[in-house]
């Protein structure tokens, strides 16, 4: 009799842990979990789920874009030659296109990997986000142009400051000297995404034009495609040394009209930039690669 009891009260309490143990493990405040989905073409990436949300890894919603990606802590970058886009782990602030705007859900972090809620991505990326309930997979819209702007098309020669005056864009007469100083950062590494100059002394395309002129007192935006709605346009045969030249990269966005790269006009057929390996470097205009990339010519 008292070993049945005992062997029921042992069994009874094996019950219990192992019920125990069970709710723990189903407990959906553990976190997330990482699926990994089967690509069938680009647009397929891997997702987190949680019980409230879908979460898309940034890592591959970079991937499905063709886009470059940067991690530094929770900070990520993403953009082709410069960064377009740009969300921290925990906040519901970014940039996108250059323009602070407020996400519906703050990107989490999970396992070292930084995800990105599909309602989230829509308002970072501007563009619609699909998910096929029965396969899993999610595809994501081409960028649009400009979103809501018309390219490199408009012509903005003046800007104005928050004081509510005028500021005309100007340049030093002798545009020599421009060039001249845009030859002493010859072979500075390219780095996606580059922090300032002086602390990071490194550049991509858009930072590298950026610090030209902020050197000689003219203010332009940190983004290709926001430079490229400075000034007013230029054709081929009037370019003059210090004009800007701003290039497309085919495929990227739902229209090729849309700067992706930007160098800077030095005379003789030659343009000043910076592209991967070897850093700043000089190119030639009018022949070879980035001849057949010419999107428009900008003067400041």
């Amino acid at each position: 009799m008292n070993s049945s009891r005992m062997k029921t009260t042992a069994l009874c309490l094996l019950l219990f842990l192992l019920t125990g143990i069970l709710n723990a493990c189903g407990d959906a405040s553990n976190g997330y979990t990482a699926q990994s989905l089967r690509s069938q073409d680009s647009s397929s990436l891997r997702e987190a789920h949680n019980t409230q949300n879908t979460w898309l890894q940034m890592n591959q919603l970079a991937d499905s874009m063709n886009l470059r990606l940067v991690s530094r802590k929770n900070l990520i970058q993403m953009g082709y030659t410069d960064p377009i886009f740009e969300v921290a782990a925990g906040s519901k602030e970014a940039l996108s296109f250059g323009k602070q705007v407020m996400l519906p859900d703050a990107p989490i972090r999970h396992d070292g990997w930084v995800y990105i809620s599909p309602r989230s991505a829509e308002a970072l990326l501007q563009t619609s986000i699909q998910r096929d309930e029965a396969t899993g997979k999610v595809s994501v819209s081409s960028l649009e142009q400009a979103h809501g702007g018309s390219g490199a098309t408009e012509i903005e020669s003046e800007s104005e400051s928050d004081t509510g005056q005028i500021r005309i864009l100007s340049l030093p007469s002798d545009r020599s000297e421009m060039v001249s100083y845009a030859k002493r950062f010859l072979g500075v590494p390219y780095e996606f995404g580059a922090a300032d100059y002086s602390t990071s002394k490194t550049f991509d395309c858009s930072s590298f034009t950026q610090h030209i002129y902020d050197h000689f007192g003219v203010d332009l935006p940190r983004l290709a495609r926001d430079q490229a709605q400075r000034g007013s346009a230029v054709s081929r045969s009037s370019l003059k040394a210090g004009d800007l030249i701003f290039f497309t990269v085919p495929g990227r966005f739902s229209s090729d009209k849309i700067p992706g790269h930007v160098g800077m006009y030095i005379g003789d057929g030659k343009f000043i930039h910076t592209w991967g390996d070897p850093g700043v470097q000089i190119s030639p205009l009018d022949s070879g690669y980035w001849n057949e990339q010419i999107l428009s010519m900008r003067r400041i």
